[in-house]
């Protein structure tokens, strides 16, 4: 059987206000195997941020199925999510203030989550540990304005795993960054990965990104519309950090896949759709040949 650590199916997620309802997932299925490194695209209201958002116990699901690390999202009261959101996920932002408190060292600031547990000795030698993994060690006593954006942003990794979550959760972690700072940043999600065996999830507009892990789910009108896999020809390169920069915007890396869901629907490509001159509620013709299904533009009457 496959371990899990994200099973979701027909995920919906509805906004409410006095004058508006707003659906943010429509049916979303997904489903995450501990101990993997992947990411999530979409266009902006896709949905992608409110199922990260939900995923971290910053929001609660409307309806469907979730379950992560064998918790019910749907069941927990408040003191569980309290414990969930301590013990289970950390979250990486992109906007380093809500990581960071700018009066801090680096070093006080991956030990400021850790309060709660272990001696002061235990809890620094923990802090140091983890500043080293992502290679920022030496710049333990330094505050943030004495850190360039990239710097800021690892240390804000140190942070989210000061107490060892079995499920990171990075929203655009690349975004105010350059290539080169983009693919260390990459680097340290591939070596937590590794070292401490933490399943990695980054929700990204970056699709250059996108190409440098294994995994892609792209979540179109909050529903997965399709996931992209990388082709076995390009394992190699994805461990060697030296050939990330060598990765073009145009060079296929990765194969894509349509998503078909327990119900037997599947969403075109926007482009496919264009192609056959039809909009989102049209008919249809469907045909089965040679072992393929064929979807055709209905004939002009």
């Amino acid at each position: 059987m496959r371990d899990l650590i994200i099973d979701c199916e027909n995920l919906v997620k509805i906004y409410k206000t006095r004058d508006i309802e707003v659906l943010a997932l429509q049916g979303l299925d997904l489903q995450v195997e501990r101990g993997e490194v992947m990411a999530i695209i979409g266009n902006s209201g896709s949905g992608k941020s409110t199922f990260l958002n939900i995923l971290g116990g910053l929001d609660r699901p409307s309806a469907g199925k979730l379950e992560v690390d064998g918790k019910n999202l749907f069941k927990l009261n408040t003191k569980e999510l309290v414990a969930y959101q301590r013990d289970t996920v950390g979250f990486v932002w992109q906007n380093n203030a809500r990581n960071l408190l700018p009066y801090l060292t680096a070093v006080q600031n991956v030990l400021l989550p850790m309060q709660i547990t272990g001696t002061e000795a235990q809890k620094r030698a923990r802090a140091l540990e983890l500043l080293e993994l992502v290679g920022m060690d030496h710049r333990a006593n330094s505050r943030l304005d004495q850190l360039s954006g990239g710097e800021q942003q690892r240390i804000a990794i140190a942070i989210s795993l000061a107490n060892r979550p079995k499920l990171l959760l990075a929203d655009e972690p690349t975004g105010s960054v350059d290539l080169k700072n983009a693919a260390r940043i990459l680097e340290i999600f591939r070596t937590v990965n590794r070292q401490l065996g933490t399943t990695v999830v980054i929700v990204t507009h970056d699709r250059n990104m996108a190409k440098m892990v294994e995994r892609v789910v792209s979540i179109r009108d909050g529903k997965t519309s399709s996931e992209f896999l990388v082709r076995q020809d390009y394992v190699q390169r994805l461990q060697d950090i030296a050939g990330f920069g060598e990765i073009s915007h145009e060079e296929q890396t990765q194969d894509e896949f349509a998503v078909l869901d327990r119900a037997g629907r599947l969403q075109l490509p926007q482009d496919y759709l264009e192609r056959l001159g039809l909009d989102g509620g049209k008919r249809v013709r469907l045909s089965f040949t040679d072992g393929k299904v064929e979807i055709t533009a209905p004939d002009k009457e």
